[in-house]
């Protein structure tokens, strides 16, 4: 089963998420260690990283903007290209493609991808590559405006 993604308004996320979110955002500017971070924003390393890859800042569906994400699939024939054409059913220009050599049956894929600001779809074409046969551990790695 793939993981769902819900959009909430701020206020409805439990305070302990938005820490952990400003506790990441404190690590990138500041170049604090995760101790330094949660003792900052008063939360406890644990919950830190019970919450670290589950909540991430939220813009504008991400159209007009290019995110790289991480992916797991099974090394059998047409698994990479139904994630591609996930891709292009959303409008996604695909920038960058790595793919691990296959260890056990499995390759990680790492692909950055331009999200069209009038026509690009993010939220759809997440939950079709996650839907995908032979796809596992969808991740966003991050983003970035143009």
């Amino acid at each position: 089963m793939s993981d769902k993604y819900y959009v909430v308004k701020e206020k409805a996320v439990p305070e302990v998420l938005l820490k952990v979110l400003e506790a990441k955002k404190m690590m990138e500017r500041k170049k604090l260690t995760v101790q330094q971070a949660t003792e900052e924003v008063g939360i406890s390393r644990s919950s830190f990283y019970k919450y670290q890859d589950d909540i991430f800042p939220f813009h504008d569906n991400a159209k007009g903007k290019t995110i790289t994400f991480i992916l797991q699939i099974d090394d059998e024939p047409g698994v990479l290209s139904d994630v591609l054409k996930c891709i292009a059913a959303s409008h996604g220009n695909i920038l960058t493609i790595h793919q691990s050599i296959p260890i056990h049956g499995v390759a990680t894929l790492t692909i950055s991808v331009d999200i069209a600001e009038d026509t690009g779809d993010v939220s759809t074409m997440i939950g079709e590559i996650q839907d995908q046969q032979g796809v596992h551990d969808f991740k966003i790695l991050g983003g970035e405006r143009k």
